[in-house]
């Protein structure tokens, strides 16, 4: 099973937490400013995509004398750094892909990475935003979410009204009800287990994960 890990340019509250998303043979891409997490956790990229306006200049001068691929891109662009490397991703067809510090720093980004998990083209294989503490995922008709009991599920809807949202494992169920993106009756539920899963019609439903 193919797994490509991202390491885009937000922040990791925990690095040791971070390290343990890094399993043996993933595939290492970094966003830009990314290569930071990577030469703090010692991992060395198989590709660093994108401008280099963030990354440290000692950073990439390392990782060239290392070897590493680049693919650089003009900084007058559309796409932000993280959005380029998804692309690529994409034309690799991986079965997962895990995008590691997308989350905190700049509030305009940290969404804007959100936003991405919607795109078709990643339906087809399984995305999470991940930083060690906190997963995002982007539910379409159904997921799982793998924890422990006490870990924080928060359920949003995502660009309009999620129904039939069906939830096993959590303390407080729903039972093919109705979620509203102005309402805030989805976050904060609590895992009762190891496991939780939750099923709804088609539609789009951000599920946060918090570990305890």
């Amino acid at each position: 099973m193919q797994r490509i890990i991202i390491f885009a340019n937000g922040e990791l509250p925990d690095l040791v937490k971070a390290r343990a998303l890094i399993r043996p043979g993933d595939t290492i891409l970094c966003a830009d400013g990314g290569t930071r997490h990577a030469l703090a956790l010692g991992i060395r990229p198989d590709l660093i995509i994108g401008d280099l306006d963030s990354a440290e200049t000692g950073t990439v001068r390392k990782f060239k004398n290392d070897g590493v691929a680049f693919e650089i891109f003009p900084k007058d662009k559309n796409e932000t750094d993280l959005e380029l490397a998804i692309n690529r991703v994409i034309e690799m067809n991986p079965e997962r892909l895990v995008i590691v510090a997308a989350l905190g720093g700049r509030l305009d980004q940290t969404l804007g990475n959100i936003t991405l998990l919607v795109d078709p083209r990643l339906s087809n294989f399984h995305v999470r935003l991940d930083d060690g503490v906190e997963e995002i995922l982007l539910c379409r008709e159904q997921v799982e979410v793998h924890g422990r009991a006490g870990d924080l599920v928060s359920l949003i809807p995502w660009q309009g009204m999620v129904y039939g949202i069906q939830t096993e494992g959590l303390k407080w169920p729903l039972r093919r009800e109705t979620l509203y993106p102005d309402k805030t009756r989805g976050i904060s539920n609590e895992m009762v287990g190891d496991t939780a899963s939750i099923s709804m019609e088609p539609g789009l439903l951000l599920v946060v994960h918090r570990r305890q």
